[in-house]
């Protein structure tokens, strides 16, 4: 369940960066906003792998599958979204 509330905290980052880009710069705003969540997000799931171990723990082996989990369905999400915009013609954006 942990697992899930992290993973929508990422999804809620993905959200708010993109709308911030959005706003701030308009379509291309958006594109480069979603490159700005990956290092942001990755700071938030290290953090709560080092929360993992620190404090629930649980060994660096057994929550790096976790992070990978953690870290990567977002940032596929981002990455696959800044793909597909980029690849939609400028009117449907």
């Amino acid at each position: 369940m942990h697992t899930i509330i992290i993973i929508s905290a990422g999804l809620l980052l993905l959200g708010v960066c993109a709308a911030v880009g959005r706003l701030a710069r308009g379509p291309e705003g958006m594109l480069r906003a979603f490159l700005w969540f990956l290092p942001l997000w990755g700071v938030g799931a290290a953090i709560n792998m080092y929360v993992g171990i620190k404090h629930a723990g649980y060994s660096f082996s057994e929550e790096l599958p976790i992070f990978l989990i953690v870290f990567g369905v977002p940032s596929m999400l981002a990455l696959g979204l800044r793909w597909w915009l980029r690849r939609a013609p400028d009117n449907a954006r």
